[in-house]
């Protein structure tokens, strides 16, 4: 079984096993991810592999510092004030790729740009540090699935597939970085995450588009960042959203102090309503109670502000026809 602690003498062997094209999972403070050597193509297709994750969808370069990250990136002015304000920390920026930076396109599926971040977690750090490399990471999960906030969630997934699972114990935020289009100067958010978008828009001072004011009909569908297929994020039961009612054979997410009586599995994301405490355990909570085999997830209303938008993308593409 992969699954250990992360000692030093356990990440200096997670990093010689990335740096021999291995994979590698690790905690950040969003999500486990599942890593590679971001320079070595056959590497990161084992991670569209393991993951049965859609080869047109890119990854996420994860790297030890802002230096690392202007090694394969531009950074404009307002890029690096949000570099400067929020790495390490659930932050992606979209930027346009050197072409010096020696990053594979498989992980950004040819495109000229590349999502980076440097995450804050203390042994993602270290991995980084010993490796050396820059990292790709996706949730490590099966594509399409809930995402991982422990390491049994992805051993649960994955299974042996990674060399190595790096048990960081839960991880803080629970909801994947927030990813920005910082590569011109009209910033644009692709997608909500662990990052309140409105912490971002007091540091620019300027208000910052959603991905969804900014559909440019040339492009289809096809995502330029990670978290923007429709369907995502989905447990195996359906999710039934701003239920009211409960119906019988359902298992019910709440959330709040006023929870409706209910004899099925329940789970409140977070008695007093703390948005950021509920981000924190939407993903194990879909897990547990997708563990029950219910009819279906009853979803109590989440408001839309703050972190609150995060969780309501997430639950919509866990929703979504699939």
């Amino acid at each position: 079984m992969p699954l250990v602690k992360p000692t030093p003498e356990n990440i200096a062997a997670a990093a010689e096993a990335l740096r021999l094209g291995e994979l590698v999972a690790f905690p950040t403070e969003t999500v486990y991810g599942l890593g590679a050597d971001a320079t070595n193509s056959r590497a990161v297709a084992r991670v569209f592999e393991a993951k049965g994750r859609p080869r047109f969808n890119p990854l996420i370069a994860h790297v030890a510092d802002l230096a690392s990250a202007e090694r394969i990136a531009y950074f404009p002015p307002h890029a690096h004030k949000l570099a400067e304000a929020f790495w390490p920390g659930p932050l992606t920026l979209v930027l346009r790729r050197r072409p010096t930076g020696k990053i594979s396109d498989f992980v950004t599926v040819g495109l000229e740009t590349v999502a980076v971040r440097v995450p804050a977690h203390p042994v993602a750090s270290a991995l980084l540090a010993a490796a050396a490399i820059p990292i790709a990471a996706p949730s490590a999960n099966r594509s399409g699935h809930v995402s991982p906030t422990l390491a049994s969630h992805v051993y649960d997934d994955l299974g042996d597939l990674p060399a190595f699972i790096l048990d960081g114990g839960p991880t803080a935020h629970g909801l994947e970085s927030t990813i920005l289009d910082a590569s011109e100067p009209d910033v644009v958010q692709l997608r909500a995450g662990a990052l309140d978008l409105e912490a971002t828009e007091r540091v620019l001072g300027t208000r910052i588009r959603r991905a969804a004011e900014a559909v440019d009909p040339a492009t289809g569908e096809r995502p330029i960042a990670p978290g923007q297929l429709a369907s995502h994020y989905a447990p195996g039961a359906p999710l039934r959203l701003d239920a009211t009612d409960l119906r019988p054979g359902e298992a019910l997410l709440a959330l709040g102090p006023d929870v409706p009586r209910h004899a099925g599995p329940t789970i409140n994301l977070s008695p007093t309503g703390d948005l950021v405490e509920a981000g924190a355990n939407l993903f194990a909570a879909l897990r547990a109670l997708d563990a029950a085999h219910p009819t279906a997830i009853a979803v109590m209303p989440i408001p839309d502000t703050g972190i609150g938008e995060a969780i309501n993308d997430r639950l919509r593409r866990g929703a979504a026809p699939r």
